[in-house]
């Protein structure tokens, strides 16, 4: 999979991206990165990328036509490449979302600051993700978690085992929580790992875990089930 991502901030993303199973996944040819300072598209002697908005308000607007630019440029004429906008007025970026976008060959992630985006970048973009119900500076973290969401999800980065066992995950019993997991030791402070962890019986332990990962999920996550 290939990555780009349009930013104000390109140096935000070194340390998350040599890092860890990104570096990993580079190193691997699983995962490529290009970051595009969006500065670069600007109008100008001054590389004016932001204006005031029309009929008055607070901040600054990123304008249309640089982030059209710097789209158009990021582009590498792939079948399977998708454009998102990180946008709070967006689709809440979940595990699912995140199945979706890891079958795209290109991401083309345009992250926002300042007050926002002049309204017709969203005719510009495939998706428009959000990760919660706050607001942020810009879209710099909300790329880095999508990044790292997607990269899991991307074949050969993880084994695929490791994916398909995780919380969110889709599994028999639908998008639940992990079940609970213990190591060394076995006793802390009184308080012991299952026994049937320990029984060497596959059978038991995955009826147990499966009952685990349910009941788990009625406590902290109802809204799953």
């Amino acid at each position: 999979m290939f990555v780009s991502i349009i930013t104000l901030f390109p140096q935000f993303f070194d340390p998350i991206i040599s890092s860890s199973i990104l570096k990993r996944a580079q190193d691997n040819k699983k995962l490529k990165f290009r970051l595009i300072n969006l500065r670069d598209y600007g109008i100008g002697k001054h590389k004016i990328v932001d204006d005031k908005p029309y009929g008055g308000g607070t901040g600054m607007i990123l304008r249309v036509d640089v982030i059209d630019k710097a789209i158009a440029a990021a582009r590498r004429k792939s079948k399977k490449e998708a454009v998102i906008l990180l946008d709070p007025k967006g689709k809440l970026f979940k595990q699912e979302v995140a199945e979706e976008l890891s079958n795209f060959e290109h991401l083309i992630l345009v992250c926002g600051h300042y007050e926002g985006f002049d309204a017709r970048i969203h005719n510009l973009a495939d998706y428009e993700i959000s990760i919660g119900d706050y607001i942020l500076s810009g879209g710099e973290i909300p790329a880095m978690i999508i990044v790292d969401t997607v990269a899991r999800l991307v074949p050969g980065v993880l084994e695929k085992e490791a994916v398909a066992i995780e919380s969110f995950s889709r599994g028999r019993h639908g998008r639940i929580l992990e079940y609970p997991q213990y190591t060394r030791p076995q006793v802390f402070k009184g308080k012991k790992v299952p026994s049937v962890l320990l029984s060497g019986n596959l059978k038991r332990i995955e009826n147990y875990r499966a009952s685990e990962a349910k009941k788990l999920t009625r406590k902290k996550r109802p809204d799953l089930i």
